[in-house]
């Protein structure tokens, strides 16, 4: 048996917030029990752990920081090595060696590049390496880099087909208007009224942002859990369900290359589409530019497409077939083609 396809991917992302100090700097007794329990479950899962932190932990080496975008990348470029170090250095005693991984959206954009990215992935695993991954915001500009590491860590687990998705933040979890972690959640978007608009400030997302790409990997049946590091075990806890909120997943039969479709990848523009459109698009119909209201971004042929329905809600993602001007141009044709229904993962 091959224990190395066997084992379930867990992907596990924790935010500037939950591993950092006021100061910005690593806060080295959380990233000590990250190691400690993620070596307790090292052996049942493929784990991918996604870490922000880099720009927090350098910046106090870049004079004068104002938090301007090259400055932003200076320190990341001083922190990430940093913050892998502590990484390094807190796994060692358990005998498990990470490795780090700096992606970019480019890496899930192209099919080739995004298989070459988990073959690697698979061979670090195989000798019981754990991939530690951050984007790299060394070369990243505004249009290329991710929201968030709360996107990454999702087009990871969505991409690769990961059992379970956790997101760790400082409060512990979904809070609802009492200030109570609620436990589970089967509706994402019947929570979202319980966010707060406000953001840690060293960090990029916030509870919103967690909850968005909640939605997508659940659509895509992925277990996610958010949870805390405040608490004794907390991390174990929480994968077990006895911590933090726990969103259910739904049911999926996606192939692996429509899982990578679904995860978005470089989105490179968008489609509103009418109410028959999205009918026929449940049904598994191909899109036709008669359903199309608007187009929005420049995009080639073979690149990938969000589509939202008169209502203003993603229902898919879709590989476009033809061109944006072509689309604009062929609004009015009828049976012109804009994705075929192979290339179109509904969400």
């Amino acid at each position: 048996m091959n224990t190395k396809v066997s084992k379930p991917i867990l992907v596990i992302k924790f935010g500037t917030a939950s591993i950092t100090l006021p100061s910005g700097e690593p806060d080295v007794r959380i990233i000590s029990e990250i190691a400690r329990q993620v070596s307790e479950i090292h052996s049942q899962y493929r784990i991918i752990i996604v870490s922000s932190g880099a720009v927090g932990a350098g910046k106090a080496y870049i004079n004068d920081y104002k938090g301007t975008m090259t400055q932003r990348k200076a320190a990341a470029s001083v922190g990430n090595p940093l913050l892998v170090g502590l990484y390094a250095s807190y796994f060692a005693p358990n005998q498990i060696y990470i490795a780090q991984s700096l992606c970019e959206r480019q890496h899930f954009a192209n099919r080739n590049k995004f298989l070459q990215l988990k073959e690697t992935f698979e061979e670090l695993w195989s000798n019981g390496i754990i991939p530690i991954v951050n984007e790299n915001d060394v070369v990243s500009d505004r249009e290329l880099k991710f929201s968030d590491n709360d996107e990454l860590a999702t087009l990871l687990a969505v991409g690769f087909g990961a059992e379970s998705l956790m997101f760790c933040t400082s409060v512990g979890g979904l809070l609802d208007e009492e200030g109570k972690i609620l436990r589970n959640v089967s509706n994402v978007n019947e929570v979202f009224k319980f966010v707060r608009t406000d953001k840690s400030f060293l960090g990029l997302g916030g509870m919103a942002s967690k909850l968005t790409f909640a939605k997508l990997a659940s659509r895509m049946a992925i277990r996610v859990v958010i949870f805390g590091m405040n608490q004794p075990d907390e991390l174990l806890n929480a994968l077990k369900g006895e911590a933090g909120t726990l969103i259910t997943p739904g049911k999926s039969t996606l192939s692996a290359r429509n899982r990578w479709l679904g995860s978005g990848g470089l989105v490179s523009g968008t489609l509103r589409v009418d109410e028959g459109a999205s009918k026929a698009l449940l049904k598994r119909k191909s899109l036709l530019a008669v359903g199309v209201t608007e187009v929005t971004g420049d995009f080639e042929a073979g690149e990938i497409i969000e589509i939202y329905s008169s209502e203003d809600e993603m229902i898919a993602v879709a590989r476009a077939r033809v061109t944006s001007s072509a689309i604009r141009t062929n609004l009015k044709t009828v049976n012109f083609e804009v994705a075929h229904a192979n290339d179109i993962v509904l969400l």
